[in-house]
């Protein structure tokens, strides 16, 4: 089967390694990780990261500078041939080209190591490379929140939910700016009074006498979830952070995964803390950007660290931020003050960058939670159609 343009695109991206040291005592050593810019598998990039700093496979030869994706799958289908006997590798195999665009992973909100399984088999690949797979993504068993998380403790269950409490209100639960004395319940007056008498504010609503006692219970669970999850974008709470914090041993390399992203997370035998591995193209050229110490759930307090674990000092300051073959092009021998102009201007145009990718994200996550929304209501139909179709 021919490929397409995207995938054939895909297949031609290379990305660049980064030496850094890695180890205790006599077993510590330079190990060279794979860096990734916005196209890169994270995935399968988080699988070579741990297997190479594991010293499971090891990228040859010493000179190399890059790496593509066909490179790296052929890394780890050599790794699970000759380290899984027992293994049905054809099926191990045909998992791999899941990573090149994303692999669904669904979390359970009450277990760091829960993960609903997909018709894709992912979580059998990193059970296959013997990398354990965790998420922070956790609700406060002591939280207001705990019980109807419980009720929906995963990902798509809540999303699930929260699409059939949607088609309940006639599409008013997911819409941000509702005239609330539009006919029919909006975002700010959909949750019904135990009472039935209408919203909260105290306004008569026929609206939500429509509604069935287990109907009103799912449109108020689904705020209550929604509520949740929008306080909780980051895909780590802080009760997760403290769970893993206390529950991963020292020493160990594990799959974190946080904001749709698969990481590298290690827990550092010097101080306990919690690292995640900084792969980012564009620390380059930062030899002292190594791991990024986990302080807070949004990053705004995190810390950069060297392989040694202290606080970085980065040597060559935004202009390490450059990506690599603009270094290759522009480090010559630039004149002082044209140097700090063109720094200073790629710094505003990083900010630029960053903010709209900011926003760009932000947009993306609205709309893939409207189409998971609609997928999900789309299926409910599907589902009441079928249970409402009977054949004498």
């Amino acid at each position: 089967m021919s490929q397409s343009p995207p995938e054939r695109a895909l297949r031609a991206d290379v990305w660049y390694l980064k030496e850094i040291a890695f180890g205790e005592g006599e077993a510590r050593k330079n190990y060279k990780i794979i860096t990734q810019n916005y196209n890169g598998p994270c995935s399968l990039i988080a699988i070579c990261n741990i297997l190479i700093l594991r010293d499971k496979i090891e990228v040859l030869p010493a000179s190399r500078k890059t790496v593509s994706y066909d490179y790296l799958a052929q890394l780890v289908a050599d790794y699970l041939i000759n380290n899984c006997p027992d293994l049905d590798i054809s099926a191990a195999l045909s998992i791999l080209p899941h990573t090149q665009e994303g692999m669904h992973l669904n979390p359970v909100f009450t277990d760091a190591i829960s993960f609903r399984a997909g018709s894709g088999g992912e979580l059998n690949l990193f059970e296959q490379a013997g990398i354990r797979l965790v998420h922070g993504w956790l609700v406060d068993p002591s939280g207001p929140d705990a019980k109807i998380v419980a009720r929906y403790p995963d990902y798509d269950a809540a999303v699930s939910l929260i699409a059939e409490a949607d088609h309940l209100t006639k599409g008013q639960l997911v819409v941000e700016d509702v005239d609330p004395n539009a006919a029919g319940p909006s975002s700010s007056a959909a949750e019904p009074s135990s009472s039935g008498a209408g919203p909260s504010n105290g306004r008569p609503s026929t609206s939500s006498l429509r509604y069935s006692p287990e109907d009103q219970n799912k449109i108020r669970d689904a705020i209550a979830l929604r509520a949740w999850l929008d306080a909780n974008q980051s895909q780590l709470t802080y009760h997760g952070l403290f769970h893993l914090a206390s529950s991963l041993p020292p020493g160990e390399l594990v799959a974190l995964f946080r904001s749709s992203h698969l990481a590298v997370l290690y827990k550092a035998p010097q101080d306990g803390g919690l690292y995640s591995l900084s792969t980012d193209a564009v620390f380059l050229h930062e030899p002292s950007i190594v791991w990024e110490r986990l302080e807070d759930v949004d990053g705004g307090w995190s810390t950069f660290v060297d392989s040694e674990f202290r606080k970085s000092s980065p040597a060559g300051g935004d202009f390490a931020a450059l990506a690599p073959e603009q270094i290759a092009m522009d480090s010559g021998d630039m004149a002082d003050h044209h140097l700090a102009q063109q720094l200073q201007a790629e710094e505003e145009r990083r900010a630029r960058a960053a903010r709209e990718r900011y926003e760009r994200e932000k947009e993306a996550k609205r709309q893939q939670m409207a189409a998971e929304m609609e997928e999900q209501r789309q299926k409910q139909l599907a589902k009441k159609k079928s249970k409402d179709c009977v054949i004498m």
